[in-house]
């Protein structure tokens, strides 16, 4: 179904449904259109603005909105974080040295994580030393 703006030639505008442009333009060639106020058979297509309907309204599913998504996505760092916490030391500004130092085989490997500078960062990756940036701040202390 199509819906289209028409106008009489005696400029009376209204709207109607149509199964297609194919039946429109039928209907019109056989002089079936009337305007709905003068009964006028000489209708034509108005300029109309289409109806565009945002493709995110009506494809996005309500669990998938933008909130939805911050909410899912933070609940994910969350468990990240927590998961990070349980299964690795925090050695905090040392972070450079002791993962330098379990590259280079003077220290027992473990996992660890902590803060770095960008610089030491890149530092480290040049050298080969494996890490990852975690997408998360380090918790600040509270009085």
């Amino acid at each position: 179904m199509i819906r289209y703006a028409l106008k009489c030639d005696r400029g009376h505008t209204f709207e109607s449904w149509f199964k297609s442009a194919e039946a429109f333009d039928a209907l019109r060639a056989a002089g079936h259109l009337t305007c709905a106020e003068c009964s006028s058979t000489d209708v034509h297509k108005a300029i109309m603005a289409p109806r565009v309907a945002s493709a995110r309204a009506e494809a996005v599913p309500a669990d998938q909105t933008d909130d939805a998504k911050a909410a899912a996505f933070k609940a994910a760092l969350a468990q990240m974080r927590k998961h990070v916490e349980k299964n690795a030391t925090y050695v905090g500004g040392n972070f450079v040295r002791e993962a330098r130092a379990m590259h280079l085989g003077d220290a027992p490997e473990r996992a660890i994580y902590g803060e770095a500078k960008p610089a030491e960062a890149k530092a480290l990756i040049e050298d080969g030393v494996p890490l990852m940036p975690l997408p998360f701040l380090p918790k600040s202390k509270v009085n």
